[in-house]
């Protein structure tokens, strides 16, 4: 990236604008690939937690704080930096969540049930429809306008996952 702004200032100072306004864009495309990929990478982790829960029936403290952290960096990698439009709509998570998944399932089947399944098991055993559904509701808390009340929010989903209220028990 350094040497495209160096281009790019050497375009300005040339007089060469539109060939600066081309490497300018080239960056922001850059820019929008690095945090759709950052984004990709969190939803992934978010998704093996949920897996694991959905097929072990049960919350752990590590999986909610993993969920959790995985909703709070996705919201802040969405936002854009005017602080008032995303890079992701709300409606736009379903391919997102689609594409991430099978990826997911691949990295829970080493985790889940101290990896007692291969990804083909796995797979057969997940429903995705409902962990589509389950990510859908977590990722619609990041249009929350306070991060505190965000905080809230997102406890209270995990608290209806499967062991989500023994787990808020005995924590």
């Amino acid at each position: 990236m350094t040497q495209e702004l160096t281009d790019i200032r050497t375009c300005i100072l040339e007089g060469r604008y539109n060939e600066a306004l081309m490497l300018v864009d080239e960056l922001e495309g850059m820019s929008k690939k690095a945090i759709l990929q950052n984004i990709e990478s969190s939803i992934v982790r978010m998704l093996i937690h949920l897996i694991k829960n959905q097929v072990e029936q049960r919350l752990t403290t590590s999986w909610a704080a993993s969920i959790r952290d995985s909703i709070l960096k996705i919201r802040g990698l969405n936002i854009k930096e005017n602080q008032t439009s995303y890079y992701i709509k709300q409606d736009e998570w379903d391919e997102f969540l689609e594409e991430s998944l099978s990826d997911a399932i691949f990295t829970a089947s080493d985790e889940v049930a101290n990896g007692a399944y291969n990804p083909r098991q796995l797979q057969k055993l997940v429903d995705k429809t409902q962990i589509v559904k389950t990510a859908s509701s977590f990722l619609n808390l990041i249009y929350s306008p306070s991060s505190k009340n965000l905080r809230d929010l997102i406890y209270s989903e995990l608290l209806k996952l499967p062991g989500g209220e023994e787990w808020d028990r005995e924590n």
